[in-house]
């Protein structure tokens, strides 16, 4: 049985959810809106600031799909209520971002810079402290995308696990191993 599909929605204040025909989702919020198709199979009903998801039958795929739902529309509510953040840090001597409007600039180490391009519906934050790694830090209302493109810039240099060098999340724990020299 599905135990996160069972649980209700609760909408907080400022959030408005509309339910088309065509089990298409749309939550509004005071940082923006996102629209989600449900599955034709996926009840979702509205009750006095909260919303249920319900399945018709205790198949395996209406389980599974019961529990998808529920955290995607949970998800569209906290996004436009709160928003979701990613911070990433360059560990690297000479790794460098900055900023510049959607486009990121990176210097990884490579014998040329990276530009990358930020979708629309994100921001992005480039900050240098003396003496600290770079943090570049992501903000949106979609946690899919936001998640998506920080691991795509995460993936531009990868952190080894020899000296940590790389691009990390921040908080992120790093296994790290003894080189050669250790072998003794």
């Amino acid at each position: 049985m599905s135990r996160i599909g069972n649980k209700p929605i609760v909408l907080p204040e400022g959030v408005t959810v509309d339910v088309s025909a065509k089990n298409v989702v749309t939550v509004k919020g005071p940082k923006g809106e996102l629209q989600q198709q449900v599955d034709a199979d996926i009840e979702v009903k509205l009750e006095d600031g909260t919303i249920n998801l319900a399945r018709p039958t205790e198949q395996k795929r209406h389980k599974s799909l019961h529990g998808l739902y529920r955290s995607l529309v949970n998800n569209m509510v906290t996004g436009v209520n709160e928003g979701y953040k990613k911070e990433l840090e360059l560990v690297g001597v000479g790794y460098k971002a900055t900023a510049q409007g959607n486009l990121l600039e990176l210097s990884l180490g490579y014998s040329h810079s990276i530009f990358f391009a930020i979708p629309e519906e994100l921001s992005i934050k480039a900050e240098t402290l003396k003496g600290k790694n770079p943090i570049v830090t992501l903000e949106g209302i979609d946690k899919q995308l936001v998640g998506q493109v920080a691991a795509k810039i995460r993936s531009l240099r990868k952190v080894e696990p020899y000296k940590g060098k790389g691009v990390r999340f921040v908080g992120e724990h790093i296994r790290r191993k003894a080189g050669k020299t250790a072998a003794k």
